[in-house]
């Protein structure tokens, strides 16, 4: 079975997004980010993908969830719903020979997919967002355990400090 695994960096009020961009600049987690995910499917919202500009981060397929018209862009599949994201995603996983399906929001599509997550990438952003109007549910204690951790300085192009830790299921979904 393909691991899901959740992408995320949250403030310490959990605030993901402010105004459909984030809240900072954080260049080195960007650079996380891509080495995380390339090569795999990503799953996320209509939102998150427009963020993007409108064009697909390159070296990975995309599954945008919308109960809109498709989306009609090169390298991006439209799901009506997250399950159906989600098998989708599963299937080209395998094509792609890897075991890993990366989950990378927004709020609403993070909301539905932390109850069927294996794995948590959180980048905790040092810092406390006043005005932010997307948020990260809570990690809860009983469903997952933190097994790393490490701190990493804000380099010259980040805004914060981050924490960068991950979690794991403690329990097969």
């Amino acid at each position: 079975m393909t691991q899901i695994s959740i992408v995320v960096a949250f403030s310490r009020n959990h605030v993901i997004g402010r105004d459909g961009d984030m809240p900072w600049k954080l260049s080195t987690d960007l650079k996380r980010f891509k080495a995380l995910t390339m090569g795999k499917p990503l799953v996320l919202g209509r939102k998150t993908f427009e963020s993007f500009g409108g064009r697909p981060l390159p070296g990975r397929p995309h599954i945008v969830v919308s109960r809109g018209a498709p989306i009609a862009v090169a390298g991006v599949e439209t799901a009506a719903s997250l399950e159906a994201a989600l098998a989708r995603a599963e299937r080209l996983a395998q094509d792609l020979g890897v075991d890993d399906i990366c989950v990378i929001g927004g709020g609403e599509i993070y909301r539905q997919a932390l109850p069927l997550a294996d794995v948590l990438h959180v980048t905790h952003v040092e810092a406390d967002i006043a005005d932010g109007d997307t948020f990260f549910p809570p990690i809860s204690d009983d469903l997952f355990e933190k097994q790393e951790e490490h701190f990493v300085p804000a380099g010259e192009r980040d805004s914060y400090d981050t924490r960068y830790a991950i979690y794991r299921r403690k329990k097969p979904r």
